[in-house]
C-alpha cells in the first residue's frame, strides 16, 4: 500500500491510538470520582475543560515551534511530559487531577500539531483528506472500549487504575521514540527559512480571514456539543432506566471508527466549500443532541441512536474543515493558523465542559442538550453559502 495507507504512516496512527488511549479512560474515571468525591457539574466541567483549555492556548505556539524545529524533535520531547501527566493521575487526588489535566493539555497541542502537520506535509494534495481522517480515527479507537474498560475498572475499586496509566505512558513513549517522519521533519525545517510568522497578529486572522472564520465558528460550535457530551454522558446515563455510559461512548467511537475509515474518500479534498455536504453534517449533529435530550423519556433506543449519529457527525466535522484550511490558507503562515483553527476546536470542547456544567446544575442535563440541538440548528444556516466565497 502506498499514500495515506503506507507503513510509515500507519506507525505513526498506532501511535496516535496509544496517546489517546488513556484518555478514553479518563473521560469516564473522572467525571465518576469527582461525583463520589461530592464534586458539583461545575467543579468536574471546570478539571475536564481545563484539558482543552490548556491545549487551545498552546495549539498557535506548537504550530510555530514545530515549524522552527521539526516535528520529530517536538514530538519526543513532549512523550516525556505525557508520560508524567499520566503518574500524576496515580498518586494525587482530584486536586492533582487538575494539574494533570493542564501537563495533558500541553502534550496534546503539541503532538497532535507535530502528527497533523507532519501527515499534511508529507502527502499529496489528493491524499491529505485520507491522511486526516486516518489521524482522526485512530485517535477514537481507544473509545470504542475505553469506556467500558473504565467502568471495570471503576466498579473494581481502581485497583488497577495505576497499572493501566503507567503501562500506557511506557509503551507511548518506546513507540513514539522510534516513529519517523522523514519528508514532514525535511519540508518542515526547508520551509523555515522562508517563513516568517508573526504569532500574535495571527489571531487577528481568526476576523479578518474569511475561511478561517467560517471553518472556526462552526468548528467551535460543533466542540461545545462533543464536550458536553464526553463530560457529561457518564453523570447522566445514570438518570436513565437501561442505559449505560460505556455502550453510548463505545457506539459513539465505533460510529466514528468506522465512519471515518468507510467514509474518508467521501471527505472533500479540493479546496472547495461544499454547502450541502457541511448543512447536513450539522443538521446530524443537531438531532443527534436532541436524541440525547429527549432519552429521558424516549429511553435507551433514542439514547444509543443519539450515539451513533453524533459518531456519524463528529466523523465528518474535523477532517472536512481541517483539509478544506489546508488548501485556501496562505502558505505562509497556514502551520499558525491550522494551528488557531484546531484552538478553536479545544475551545469548543473545554466549553462544552464548563459552561454546560452549571447549565446542567441549575436545569437539567435533559435541558442542556435540548440547547446543544439548538446550537446545532443554528449552524445550519450559517454553514450555508449562497455565495460561493468559499472557493479556491
Amino acid at each position: 500500500m502506498n499514500g495515506a495507507l503506507s507503513w510509515p504512516f500507519i506507525r505513526l496512527y498506532v501511535l496516535v491510538l496509544l496517546y489517546f488511549s488513556a484518555n478514553s479512560l479518563l473521560n469516564v474515571l473522572i467525571p465518576l470520582k469527582g461525583e463520589s468525591l461530592g464534586a458539583t457539574n461545575t467543579t468536574i466541567g471546570l478539571i475536564m475543560g481545563a484539558y482543552m483549555f490548556t491545549t487551545m492556548f498552546f495549539r498557535p505556539w506548537a504550530g510555530h515551534i514545530i515549524q522552527k524545529h521539526g516535528p520529530l524533535k517536538v514530538l519526543r520531547i513532549i512523550l516525556i511530559i505525557n508520560g508524567m501527566a499520566l503518574i500524576l493521575y496515580t498518586i494525587t487526588g482530584l486536586g492533582g487531577y487538575l494539574v494533570a489535566r493542564m501537563l495533558q493539555g500541553v502534550s496534546t497541542a503539541f503532538f497532535s500539531m507535530a502528527l497533523q502537520l507532519g501527515i499534511i506535509d508529507a502527502l499529496p494534495e489528493e491524499d491529505r483528506s485520507q491522511g486526516i481522517s486516518l489521524y482522526s480515527l485512530f485517535s477514537y479507537i481507544p473509545g470504542i472500549i475505553g469506556p467500558l474498560l473504565a467502568l471495570g475498572i471503576w466498579q473494581g475499586g481502581m485497583e488497577y487504575f495505576a497499572v493501566v496509566m503507567i503501562s500506557i505512558a511506557v509503551i507511548t513513549g518506546l513507540v513514539g521514540y522510534s516513529a519517523q517522519i522523514d519528508k514532514a521533519e525535511t519540508e518542515t525545517i526547508r520551509g523555515n527559512s522562508v517563513q516568517g510568522v508573526n504569532r500574535i497578529s495571527s489571531f487577528g486572522q481568526l476576523v479578518k480571514n474569511p475561511y478561517l472564520l467560517k471553518c472556526s465558528v462552526l468548528m467551535l460550535s460543533g466542540s461545545i456539543v462533543f464536550g458536553a457530551i464526553t463530560t457529561f454522558i457518564p453523570l447522566y446515563a445514570e438518570q436513565l432506566t437501561s442505559s449505560n455510559a460505556g455502550i453510548f461512548l463505545m457506539l459513539m467511537a465505533g460510529t466514528v471508527v468506522i465512519s471515518r475509515f468507510t467514509l474518508r474518500k467521501k471527505i472533500p479534498s479540493d479546496g472547495k466549500w461544499h454547502s450541502s455536504f457541511m448543512m447536513g453534517n450539522m443538521l446530524l449533529l443537531a438531532i443527534s443532541a436532541l436524541c440525547v435530550s429527549f432519552a429521558l423519556n424516549g429511553g435507551a433506543i433514542l439514547f444509543y441512536v443519539g450515539a451513533c449519529l453524533m459518531g456519524i457527525a463528529q466523523a465528518l466535522l474535523y477532517p472536512t474543515l481541517t483539509t478544506y484550511l489546508s488548501f485556501v490558507l496562505p502558505h505562509d503562515n497556514r502551520n499558525v493558523l491550522l494551528g488557531l483553527f484546531i484552538a478553536m476546536a479545544d475551545l469548543g470542547v473545554a466549553l462544552g465542559s464548563v459552561i454546560m456544567g452549571p447549565v446542567a446544575d441549575t436545569y437539567s442535563y435533559s435541558f442542556m442538550y435540548m440547547i446543544c440541538a439548538g446550537l446545532g440548528v443554528i449552524m445550519i444556516f450559517f454553514a450555508y453559502d449562497r455565495r460561493k466565497i468559499f472557493v479556491s
